[in-house]
């Protein structure tokens, strides 16, 4: 079993409010996350962003996992998640994440693309986590 960790620290009320965030590796290192992070426009990172990275990462790495078992290697793959936020009648809920890739694949056939990213899509811890629906738009580049 692996584990990693990560601990938040916040102190005040909600809206004005301070927090940091540190991470195992120190990648974060008391970074900064607040009200205005999360529902405007402040400094400082916000949870959605932090799992919209994980979930990008997660899944280029388990693409490149299934696109190995093709006997296929990419030259380049860059995805986006885009997670989103919605009120609900009981406080606020993520709902959906979309992921935009873009890869570049030599020798790869569109069908042999398609069925690796929805593969690892549906395979990637992270995937697994969430309670929401996931979406993806996969580009193959010549």
């Amino acid at each position: 079993m692996i584990k990693r960790w990560a601990t938040a620290e916040w102190s005040g009320a909600i809206k004005d409010g301070k927090g940091n965030i540190t991470t195992q590796s120190t990648v974060l290192d008391h970074t900064q996350y607040g009200f205005n992070a999360r529902f405007a426009e402040g400094p400082g990172t916000n949870p959605e962003e932090l799992i919209a990275a994980a979930h990008a990462g997660c899944f280029t790495m388990a693409l490149s996992g299934k696109l190995g078992e093709a006997g296929l290697t990419a030259e380049r793959m860059q995805t986006k998640a885009t997670v989103s936020l919605d009120k609900t009648d009981d406080g606020f809920t993520i709902s959906a994440v979309h992921l935009e890739l873009t890869a570049k694949i030599p020798g790869a056939s569109q069908e042999a693309f398609n069925d690796a990213a929805q593969r690892a899509k549906a395979g990637c811890p992270v995937s697994k986590l969430l309670n929401a629906q996931i979406t993806l738009e996969a580009k193959l580049e010549s």
